[in-house]
């Protein structure tokens, strides 16, 4: 069953079943326990149909509703957007139901940053849309899903494109889940980090004590005052003492042989901590909780963009929360009582071509715990070497060392290797391609017809290095998407707060209660061999994620 929904931005709004024949409207006061009513009324609970899930799901999370499945009409028209190479056009509620009506098509609106996260909390938006002033949205969103299911049944392979709507919908529902429940944070031992690597906080717009004392040795080391801040100064200081260089790059840097050179690499190193993790993202990003026995307790609550990337990877509105540095991974700590899991998809890409191309031999070596150890066989017992032989042929690297491990590869997994040349012809020759679900690759544009000479060569051949990778990229990012759906449906009943607490690429990290630390890691097992069967049937590559229970982040 599907029902969709449309809030009035005052805490209520309509609810209408969409199967077969849409149903009567049904005017609710309390959206939040109608959903909640309805998702469990039924042993199967209904698939949600709304505009976009950053807009009305939050809410229903801080109300304390988490529903199973959805339809965001945003993402799915971005696929088919995606699909027939129109990416980047509007993809709102309001544009789908323009171009249905020949309508002048309204730009996306534009999310604030951090809009919507439970930092930021605000009522049900009442309408995101952009749909005309006095338009009936509830009938506009019964109309764009009705177009949208038919724009899917009428694609070659409508199936794939169904499941990729889908997980892509269950991703939204997580990225709101995750935003709400926030990574497990410890503010204190951030300070600890902080101080002990940059000195006392400062006064705003100074410099901590440790950036100040290398600013100023870095000055004594040219012969005067050098703003290590200033690209330009440092260029022209390098040239001052007869060093020039190109850029203040660190592998530019890192080969030139100074006094000043280890001072700047420092500094570059703390001035990147302090800027993108220091006391003012602490104060920024992480909410702050007392918990027991005086211990100060936080979560880091980034807001997260589903397919922020034409690849289908995330990204996120501020907050860098798709990598946390090293530096700072030892604030990341599960609470009194609690324990993190983190399952890591390890070699993701290649298992993810091994399971695509079809290539036996290479599925072969995918069936084992460690893909490149079965592959170092062929280049002498070198581990290293075949990664690097594995990862060139995925990337299109062929100067160096890459060219004769990149001749190795094509003669042992020849399937593999066509799989991923023939995308990067397709490129090179100004086609798109498609991941293994329909996730389509942006056209290289007009470049690809009117640049010619050495010029244009080089951006095709650029282009054919993208889509090369992007059969690979974005058939792994589908797969973590169908992990991350299937594990949000598998976990055990859980407390406010506990669950997948963040996600990136091909990791998971959960939250949980310490006594449930045992069905978590069961419950990962069992999304994983979901996921590969879902996406590639029965096939012997293996995706093995290991799960791993630790109080600390810094310990994985």
């Amino acid at each position: 069953m599907r029902i969709a929904v449309v809030a009035d931005g005052e805490g209520g709004g309509w609810l209408q079943e969409l199967d077969e024949a849409p149903g009567p409207v049904r005017r609710v006061a309390d959206l939040a326990a109608a959903v909640s009513e309805a998702e469990h009324a039924r042993p199967e609970p209904p698939r949600w149909v709304w505009s976009a899930s950053e807009d009305v799901y939050p809410e229903l999370v801080r109300a304390g509703v988490r529903v199973a499945r959805c339809h965001d009409t945003a993402l799915t028209e971005a696929l088919l957007l995606g699909y027939h190479s129109r990416h980047g056009e509007a993809s709102s509620l309001g544009a789908a139901w323009a171009r249905l009506h020949g309508l002048p098509v309204p730009d996306d609106p534009v999310r604030p940053l951090g809009e919507g996260t439970a930092a930021q909390p605000a009522l049900f938006e009442a309408d995101r849309s952009t749909l005309p002033p006095g338009t009936d949205r509830l009938a506009a969103l019964a109309e764009v899903h009705a177009d949208q299911l038919d724009r899917v049944a009428r694609l070659p392979e409508p199936g794939r494109m169904r499941l990729l709507a889908a997980v892509e919908s269950a991703g939204g529902l997580a990225a709101a889940e995750m935003s709400h429940d926030g990574l497990p944070w410890r503010p204190d031992v951030h300070d600890e980090i902080l101080t002990e690597l940059l000195g006392p906080r400062p006064p705003s717009g100074q410099r901590p004590p440790v950036l100040a004392d290398l600013a100023a040795r870095i000055g004594e080391a040219v012969g005067h005052e050098v703003n290590p801040d200033s690209p330009a100064q440092v260029l022209r200081a390098m040239a001052w003492i007869g060093h020039p260089v190109e850029s203040t790059r660190s592998w530019v840097l890192e080969r030139v042989d100074h006094p000043v050179v280890p001072l700047l690499l420092r500094y570059k190193e703390l001035a990147r901590l302090h800027s993108a993790n220091g006391w003012s993202w602490l104060e920024t990003w992480v909410r702050e909780r007392p918990g027991p026995d005086g211990l100060r307790l936080g979560r880091f609550q980034p807001d997260y963009v589903v397919g922020g990337v034409v690849s289908g990877r995330w990204a996120t509105r501020g907050g860098g929360a798709l990598q946390v540095p090293k530096s700072v991974r030892r604030a990341v700590r599960a609470d009194p009582g609690w324990v993190l899991v983190r399952a890591d998809a390890g070699q993701l890409e290649p298992r993810v071509l091994a399971a695509v191309s079809g290539d036996g031999a290479l599925a072969a070596a995918a069936a084992e715990e460690d893909l490149y150890a079965r592959l170092a066989a062929h280049v002498g017992g070198d581990r290293e070497r075949a990664k690097i032989g594995m990862l060139s042929a995925m990337y299109g690297q062929t100067s160096g060392d890459a060219a004769p491990l990149l001749a190795t590869m094509r003669r042992l997994y020849p399937r593999a290797l066509d799989y991923v040349d023939s995308a990067a012809r397709t490129g090179e020759g100004g086609g798109v391609v498609r991941s293994w679900l329909g996730r389509t690759s942006p056209a290289p544009g007009a470049w690809s017809a009117t640049v010619s000479g050495p010029d244009g060569e080089r951006r095709r051949r650029a282009h054919g290095r993208f889509t090369r990778n992007f059969v690979v990229q974005a058939t792994a990012a589908e797969w973590a998407l169908v992990l991350l759906a299937a594990l949000r449906r598998r976990l055990p009943d859980m407390p406010e707060g506990a669950g997948v607490v963040f996600f990136v690429h091909d990791e998971v990290v959960l939250h949980v209660p310490a006594d449930l630390a045992g069905e978590s890691v069961r419950a990962v097992a069992e999304a994983e061999a979901q996921a590969s069967a879902i996406l590639f049937g029965d096939t012997p590559v293996r995706f093995p994620l290991s799960p791993v229970v630790t109080q600390n982040y810094a310990s994985l």
